[in-house]
């Protein structure tokens, strides 16, 4: 097999749990190391640490599948990962017909992610490694699930970092024009060819029934809507209204379905605007509401653009403080994992004292579980969630 070797001193860090290795740890490669091969990684002594699969072309040059000498490149063992990846699943959400079925490193399958949609699979083969091993993958799924298809959402810019194509395929059997989900007893219409990340969004389904016990009877401002989610959860939960604000007009039509699926389009209005904007002109206006939900897409990509980045949360939030009536509550997301929970927190606190407003931290929430963090490995962990009261 080919052989990867680190650096003096750079394995404490892969040997205490993280599965990444970075070029500049990496003291030499065996010939036959090409893009996307199986390897196995050994520390500067000569001493096994475990197989991967290794890119040359990558920041992330070894990715770490397995501490144990094994084949990890056969469907079987993609079978056995993915089996045991659905019955943790099946144990948190024993009804439940939609979740993330496989989320990479925290399941073990580094730069892979599975998301089940009611039958059918979208899939994101994130490394060159998992992408040359897309048969296996198709192969193991259809054993272990049995849908009715399968599709991969490889439009994503992070592929490029792996010099792969960015690309939408059906990978098996047929895809739908929507599929339709259920969450916390609400329909959802989902678009897996052409909605965000793998058609829609999983992780906030725990924290939606935050506004279970707020929002009665209240009015309710969704920003960054996407498809309604939160503005539905908020309708069907007995908001007087409920706002929602977002700049695609796909989005908003998407929404406006939604909640006609759900019965409450009388409660409920989507408006295509940029949120910055409306923000401001609500205010002017001199609207105020009881629950305001900030649900931004990701604005810190990378380390680099931190501080801009962090002006936006500072802008949105600061402007939602401003809207809330009295002993309203804002519930306030960043899915940056650049953007840290302490980060995140002070900047909330900077938003607060621009918008003159005294706030009480009330909860604070993160990803569903079936995106499990995996302790050793922190970049798993990504989504902040925290409701704040204003009073």
């Amino acid at each position: 097999m080919a052989k990867v070797t680190l650096k003096k001193n750079e394995e404490r860090r892969i040997k205490s749990g993280h599965p990444w290795v970075f070029s500049n740890e990496i003291r030499e490669v065996s010939a036959e190391c090409t893009v996307g091969i199986a390897a196995e990684l050994y520390d500067a002594g000569g001493g096994f640490i475990g197989v991967g699969h290794y890119n040359p072309h990558s920041l992330i040059a070894f990715r770490l599948v397995s501490r144990q000498r094994e084949d990890i490149d056969s469907a079987e063992f993609f079978q056995q990962r993915i089996a045991a990846a659905l019955a943790h699943r099946r144990r948190l959400y024993p009804a439940m017909d939609t979740f993330r079925a496989v989320y990479g490193e925290s399941d073990f399958l580094p730069g892979l992610v599975v998301d089940k949609y009611a039958d059918c699979l979208s899939l994101q083969l994130l490394s060159a490694g998992m992408d040359r091993r897309r048969e296996q993958i198709v192969e193991a799924l259809r054993s272990v699930f049995e849908p009715s298809g399968i599709i991969a959402r490889n439009d994503v810019g992070v592929r490029n970092l792996e010099g792969l194509e960015e690309k939408v395929e059906l990978l098996w059997g047929a895809i739908p024009e929507t599929v339709e989900m259920v969450e916390n007893g609400l329909r959802f219409s989902v678009n897996l060819r052409e909605g965000q990340k793998t058609g829609g969004f999983l992780d906030q389904k725990q924290n939606h029934l935050l506004l279970k016990e707020i929002c009665a009877g209240k009015d309710v401002l969704d920003c960054f809507c996407y498809n309604g989610s939160w503005a539905v959860h908020a309708a069907c939960f007995g908001a007087r209204s409920a706002l929602g604000l977002d700049i695609s007009a796909r989005a908003v039509a998407q929404a406006a379905g939604n909640a006609r699926l759900n019965g409450v389009l009388d409660q409920v209005r989507f408006e295509e605007c940029d949120a910055f904007e409306r923000l401001r002109s609500l205010h002017q206006e001199g609207q105020c509401f009881e629950v305001v939900v900030m649900d931004p897409p990701a604005f810190v990509k990378s380390r680099k653009n931190i501080a801009e980045a962090t002006k936006g949360y500072l802008t949105v939030n600061r402007r939602a403080l401003e809207l809330l009536r009295p002993g309203g509550y804002l519930i306030t997301c960043s899915c940056s994992y650049h953007m840290g929970r302490e980060a995140f927190r002070d900047m909330l606190a900077q938003a607060a004292r621009l918008a003159r407003r005294e706030v009480r931290l009330v909860q604070t929430c993160s990803q569903a579980p079936d995106h499990p963090v995996l302790l050793s490995f922190p970049e798993s962990e990504y989504l902040k969630c925290f409701m704040l009261q204003a009073v």
